[in-house]
């Protein structure tokens, strides 16, 4: 065999025995299986994690996660059992070395930030932003972004069962934190779907919808079915992603009897009327799939569903060499027949300086794994650009490395450009995290104006009107 930078071998998925962990000694494989026992005990606060821990975490841990908690942290604890069991998977918490372990592991990294983890010369970007992406800007109705021409998002709820520590929503989801209050929706949950089933009616342009939020596995299920249901009876609605990274997360619901009864109906409806109908899931490390995930992945496709996806986000200390992403990438193959979709780079959201990476970074990444997966199973990397949308990161228009800014184009106008001639026409900047930059360029950034932090959402009565342009900030 001639010898490659990696050298793939089939693993064998693995559940971690979470009775390593002293709050769940006595746990029994019966509850373990339970989604209802799994979210009612989800690790919500210090406390919490102590009680499991059994002080098996050094003292140190649990004052870096307090701090972070108080001063940078733009989501809340929320962590599932199933994903915790996760973190640190090969170590008991009585082991010497488990803080450590615990302290390294990539999946603790995004769900359970502390404060030594982030960055303390550039935090956050002067340029980063709540809502990043400007979705709010773009909604037709109250949760409905139209930003592309022929596909919408649908924000259907604004919680999770878990809360991951990069979120890009973080302004609308979940609960409020020391530094960041959170958006709230103003219509109630009904009249919000109401209005978007009567948008996509009114706008045969959408073909395509995505189903998220929040995460769809929190909406309770009789009401997923009905909208989904109602978005197929839509003439021109052909495709319909569902996201959840609960599949992952809290496989248990994914394999409950109401949820795969419920998918059995969907499907069949969706074959009755041409309609695609997939799972879009949010898998970050290999560690994640495990044979309840696997299970899960492999029971909504025995429903009939098209296709079950991955949509993971690039992250520092998480999956940011190629043996990683490589390793993730054939474990949601080989086992969990699970596709690997995209890569997102991290949004520049508040406070996410120490997990994002640089355009370069990326490039590098995908250039990577290029010839190791079929190229039908070759995730694209994607840098998700404001005002723009996703592109592949070769896709740049212009690249200045020492700034760490990237300039874009489009071929599309969002909502908030349709009186805009020069849309088409201008380039668009993304930027890189400042840390990576050369000498010259860290000191371009910290020589200039300090930006103003970033606003709080506005209610919708005040969001920005159709038309608003993009202004641009790199000068």
């Amino acid at each position: 065999m001639i010898e490659q930078p990696y050298s793939y071998r089939h693993r064998e998925l693995v559940e971690p025995d979470w009775r390593r962990l002293p709050g769940w000694a006595d746990v029994t494989e019966e509850q373990w299986a339970s989604a209802q026992w799994q979210r009612a005990h989800c690790v919500k606060s210090i406390r919490q994690l102590r009680q499991l821990m059994g002080g098996g975490l050094d003292e140190r841990f649990y004052a870096d996660l307090e701090q972070d908690q108080a001063v940078r942290a733009t989501m809340s604890m929320l962590v599932p059992p199933q994903m915790l069991n996760t973190m640190a998977p090969l170590t008991a918490a009585d082991e010497p070395g488990f803080t450590e372990a615990f302290y390294a592991d990539p999946v603790r990294r995004y769900m359970i930030p502390v404060l030594s983890d982030r960055r303390a010369d550039w935090p956050s970007h002067p340029l980063a932003a709540r809502d990043s992406l400007h979705e709010q800007e773009m909604w037709a109705v109250e949760g409905l972004t139209h930003r592309y021409p022929t596909k919408v998002l649908a924000e259907v709820l604004p919680t999770c069962p878990q809360y991951c520590g990069h979120c890009t929503r973080m302004d609308l989801v979940g609960n409020p934190t020391p530094v960041v209050s959170k958006h709230k929706f103003g219509l109630s949950r009904d009249d919000r779907l109401g209005a978007m089933i009567a948008y996509l009616r009114a706008t045969p342009g959408v073909r395509d919808v995505v189903v998220s939020g929040g995460d769809v596995a929190n909406l309770p299920w009789p009401r997923l079915e009905a909208f989904v249901t109602d978005l197929m009876s839509v003439a021109s609605v052909r495709d319909i992603r569902l996201a959840s990274k609960a599949l992952m997360g809290l496989p248990q619901y994914w394999l409950s009897d109401e949820v795969r009864g419920g998918m059995e109906r969907l499907a069949a409806l969706a074959a009755q009327r041409d309609v695609s109908l997939a799972i879009h899931t949010h898998v970050n490390a290999a560690q994640s799939v495990t044979p309840l995930v696997a299970r899960a992945a492999k029971a909504m496709l025995e429903t009939g569903i098209r296709d079950v996806r991955n949509q993971g986000v690039l992250l520092r200390g998480t999956n940011d060499s190629v043996a990683a992403l490589l390793d993730l990438c054939f474990a949601l193959l080989d086992d969990a027949k699970i596709m690997p979709y995209y890569f997102y780079m991290c949004d520049m959201i508040p406070n996410s300086e120490h997990w994002r990476i640089s355009l370069a970074q990326a490039q590098q990444l995908q250039h990577g794994i290029m010839g190791y997966l079929p190229g039908f199973a070759t995730p694209r990397f994607i840098c998700d650009v404001p005002y723009v949308g996703k592109r592949w990161v070769h896709q740049v228009q212009e690249y200045d490395r020492e700034r760490g800014i990237s300039y874009w184009t489009k071929n599309y106008r969002t909502g908030v450009e349709s009186g805009d001639e020069l849309a088409l026409e201008r380039t668009y900047e993304y930027y890189d995290p400042i840390d990576t930059l050369p000498e010259a360029g860290q000191a371009w950034w910290r020589s200039r104006p300090a930006a103003p932090p970033a606003p709080a959402v506005a209610m919708i009565t005040d969001l920005p009107g159709i038309g608003a342009a993009p202004v641009s900030a790199a000068g």
